[in-house]
């Protein structure tokens, strides 16, 4: 099995901890408190790749708020973007258009939702 490098920008992690801090999110996990939440983005900038500035290199009308995650991938020469997301899973249609335009872009990447990836993990031989 390779190794998994996790690349993070300031711009996911500021939505990371966006998500983290709504109110709804803070009543169903009362334990997630501030202090978790800031010992938790510390822990991940120690334990990942900030890859700095991030272009916006595909511009994705259908979903603009996944465009960080499509960008960072291209930025970072990412094999694998992993995501439960519907629009970015879409994108590893080859009937889909904006999908073409990320395989343009990168080649190599594969969009696939966390199951699909821990398969890809356990295969044995090169991922």
């Amino acid at each position: 099995m390779g190794v998994v490098e996790l690349c993070v920008s300031a711009e996911i992690l500021s939505e990371i901890r966006d998500v983290f801090t709504r109110p709804k999110i803070q009543q169903r996990f009362p334990a997630l408190t501030p202090a978790v939440v800031d010992r938790f983005l510390s822990a991940l900038g120690k334990h990942s790749l900030l890859i700095s500035p991030v272009p916006r290199l595909f511009v994705y009308g259908r979903d603009p708020k996944d465009e960080p995650y499509i960008n960072l991938a291209i930025a970072a020469g990412a094999r694998y973007l992993v995501s439960r997301d519907a629009d970015i899973l879409d994108l590893a249609s080859a009937a889909n258009q904006d999908g073409a335009r990320v395989r343009s872009r990168a080649p190599e990447l594969q969009i696939l939702d966390p199951v699909s990836f821990l398969a890809v993990l356990r295969r044995p031989g090169p991922g």
